[in-house]
């Protein structure tokens, strides 16, 4: 029999809304799992078992009217997601003892849907690059990638059936892609950011952290404000056309990770869909410049204030970051955000031939040691683009490391972003931690 902690999202909803599976039950049966697996991983913050075992109990305490679409779920929260009940610390001594006036709006969703807060899970500090305590779950020598680590570690190790994180720049798709589970990065705006953190106003954007496309689509529904996600669940039985993007111009990928992208790419056509090769469109090869100057600019403006109040708390990593994006001109942003709206508009051109685009989630599996989180390079574009991005797991690499594909479509695709998603899923299975 399945144990409780390896069910996934649909299936642990389905026996909730049932009555066959109490929520406290299930309750345990996660806080057992973290008991033995935790110590290794880290990917928690902040969890109170008491709090936990109360909230399910509130639950299971309702009547069968009260029944809702995620119905005593539990989800992990990155700890930049503001939360009345529960600590929000940001992944920074600077925000000891902050106390969030009330609960972000993706919170609320969460929990009118039936949902609850399991805990909080380990982020970046503020959401960038320095790490925080959480290891790989596949190897604990490995990073889990980053900003959403303990997010992503969390679902993979069976602690969750689902989480949620955020993306500037890789933040959903590489720790996913690393951890071997399904990150959804939705269109920007798609999912309401107030109560979240912000480091770049025109790039962040939350997402989630599955274990199948159908449970991305289950968590993202009552998160987005556009019905038309409804349709997702129900995959495509079409096979699709897909532009395949081998490599991008600013990075460079290893071999494991080229060729079990390729070996996925063939088992899609054989299975049926198009799969036409692509090279990037010289107007996007300046993505990554373009990227950089907005974030930064942004996030220097944004952290200004706290970075004044406590820069001898914050790593050398962020202030460094902070201290460029400060040095950047009035004019330099400026033309920044004008590429990146002539580079939206010639990606939604050349992406418009497609269903999505196939690319790597990142240049490779997790690379050894904790004192990075790898690197966000393939996430890129669509993070620029503020266009929906999925990465599936795919296979593993000579070390037994997972391996990832990346989806991507045009802004505002999300629903058909999905059922593609499920449609290769389907061809190209992966056995995951649980």
């Amino acid at each position: 029999m399945t144990s409780l902690a390896a069910l996934t999202l649909a299936e642990a909803s389905a026996r909730l809304n049932e009555g066959t599976l109490r929520a406290l039950d299930y309750a345990e049966a996660l806080l057992d799992r973290v008991a033995s697996t935790d110590g290794a991983i880290g990917a928690w913050a902040h969890l109170d078992a008491v709090a936990v075992r109360s909230e399910a109990s509130r639950i299971d305490a309702q009547g069968v009217s009260a029944r809702r679409a995620l119905h005593g779920i539990p989800i992990g929260l990155k700890d930049i997601i503001h939360t009345r009940s529960l600590p929000t610390r940001m992944g920074s001594t600077a925000f000891e003892g902050f106390d969030a006036p009330t609960d972000a709006a993706c919170v609320q969703q969460l929990v009118a849907a039936g949902a609850y807060a399991f805990g909080k899970t380990v982020t970046t500090e503020l959401a960038f690059m320095q790490p925080g305590k959480t290891r790989n779950p596949w190897n604990p020598r490995h990073t889990p990638g980053g900003s959403s680590q303990g997010s992503a570690a969390a679902v993979a190790a069976g602690h969750v059936p689902a989480a949620l994180g955020t993306q500037t720049n890789g933040s959903v798709i590489r720790p996913a892609a690393y951890c071997g589970i399904v990150g959804f990065k939705p269109s920007l705006g798609a999912i309401p950011f107030h109560g979240v953190n912000l480091f770049s106003e025109t790039l962040d954007t939350l997402g989630t952290f599955t274990r199948t496309v159908a449970d991305a689509a289950l968590l993202a529904i009552p998160l987005m404000a556009n019905g038309e996600l409804a349709l997702a669940p129900a995959l495509s039985s079409s096979a699709p056309r897909l532009a395949y993007l081998s490599d991008f111009p600013w990075t460079t990928l290893e071999c494991d990770a080229d060729d079990t992208l390729d070996a996925a790419a063939t088992r899609l056509r054989m299975a049926g869909a198009s799969i036409v090769p692509v090279a990037l469109p010289d107007a996007l090869h300046d993505a990554a410049r373009v990227h950089r100057v907005i974030m930064l600019f942004e996030a220097a403006r944004n952290l200004k204030a706290l970075q004044e109040r406590a820069r001898a708390q914050l790593s050398k990593t962020l202030n460094d970051a902070l201290d460029e994006g400060y040095g950047l001109s009035d004019d330099e942003y400026r033309r920044a955000l004008a590429g990146r709206a002539t580079m939206i508009a010639a990606a939604t051109d050349w992406i418009g031939y497609y269903d999505a685009v196939i690319a790597p989630p990142a240049p490779a599996a997790a690379p050894q040691g904790l004192d990075s989180t790898g690197d966000p390079s393939c996430c890129t574009l669509a993070s620029l683009l503020g266009a929906p991005a999925i990465t599936l797991p795919i296979g593993l690499d000579a070390a037994r490391l997972p391996l990832g594909m990346q989806l991507f479509a045009a802004p505002g695709n999300d629903a058909k972003l999905l059922a593609v998603a499920g449609w290769c899923e389907a061809r190209v299975p992966f056995k995951g931690l649980v």
